[in-house]
């Protein structure tokens, strides 16, 4: 049975009409060395790629990330009390059902404001969760993390706001200042900020982790080329580049990288760029940052958060930290 409207509505942020400019494509292309935004990952093959990699041996975060929640799931909601939950780049929710269902367990209703660029992943996910949940109420808001937390407005009580996945390691130091600062300013003290990062470890197992066995991860990035060369009319031979994701340890962080195997022209003519690529020239297309616990901290500390708990699984490769929002943010 269908939920009632009043459990479930989904609101867009942003006029679904407008178009696409692609600067940040100009912007990257123009950079050396060449990037482009993690974003255009996600066309419908990409999410069903995506999806698809969450479930291999090799790559551990989404599993281990799970294994914690379901752990300390219990806790988190004790420790907080009765809060509206609103998650970052919500997606399916898969893991935040855990969370959700630690609260219901509580006896209370719960509210919940899962954030997307992706409506129609909003649409499915935020019918399912009200039609399987009769005391939880879904406004889903369509939009970036900036717009969603722009929107959220006052509180009927206290908010907690989650950011799961380890997407804060998809961020430069400038970026993860700016989200970071961003989220305190949508809370007030005393609020909950829920964060999951990946953790420094053996590097052959981060380095596998983007370098499946069975090639999902190399088509996931290979994907991000053909969706460009559909929206925007570029030529880009996908047969040109082969993946590559080594883990650059004095930064910390796996480079997602798409590596040209010949000269190569690349015109995308909706954008105004026309280039040639070098043989061995690479476009990196995402970074994926892991942390020690202190560099969290501190980062987070400098926004106006405080710890309350950090759950880690045996082996330490992943943590949760939960942080309240403290008197002053920056």
């Amino acid at each position: 049975m269908p939920p009632d409207a009043a459990r479930f509505r989904c609101v867009r942020l942003a006029a679904p009409e407008q178009p696409d400019t692609g600067h940040d494509i100009a912007a990257g292309f123009s950079a050396r060395p060449r990037t482009l935004p993690c974003r255009y990952f996600y066309d419908a093959r990409g999410s069903e790629l995506f999806e698809r990699i969450t479930d291999l041996a090799e790559y551990y975060p989404t599993r281990t990330e799970a294994e914690i929640l379901k752990a300390c799931a219990n806790e988190l909601a004790a420790l907080t009390g009765a809060c509206e939950l609103v998650e970052l780049g919500a997606g399916s929710s898969r893991k935040t059902r855990l969370v959700i269902e630690a609260y219901l367990r509580r006896g209370q209703s719960v509210s919940f404001r899962p954030v997307d660029v992706s409506e129609s992943a909003l649409a499915e996910s935020g019918q399912a969760l009200a039609e399987r949940y009769d005391r939880l109420s879904i406004e889903a808001l369509v939009g970036t993390y900036e717009q969603g937390l722009a929107a959220l407005g006052p509180a009927r009580g206290r908010r907690m706001v989650i950011f799961l996945g380890s997407t804060i390691g998809n961020l430069d130091d400038t970026e993860m200042t700016s989200f970071l600062s961003g989220t305190a300013k949508a809370l007030v003290p005393g609020d909950f900020f829920l964060l999951g990062f990946d953790r420094r470890k053996d590097p052959g197992v981060i380095e596998a982790a983007y370098n499946d066995s069975e090639g999902v991860t190399a088509a996931f990035n290979l994907n991000m080329l053909r969706h460009i060369n559909r929206r925007f009319g570029a030529n880009f031979d996908l047969a040109g580049f082969r993946h590559e994701a080594p883990f650059v340890a004095d930064l910390s962080r796996i480079e997602m990288r798409l590596v040209s195997r010949r000269v190569q022209p690349v015109r995308i003519p909706l954008l105004d760029i026309d280039t040639t690529l070098a043989a061995g020239e690479f476009i990196r297309t995402e970074i994926s940052r892991k942390f020690e616990p202190d560099t969290i901290l501190g980062a987070t500390a400098a926004a106006g958060f405080g710890l309350v708990r950090m759950w880690s699984d045996p082996r330490e490769w992943f943590s949760l930290a939960l942080l309240q929002r403290t008197d002053s943010a920056h």
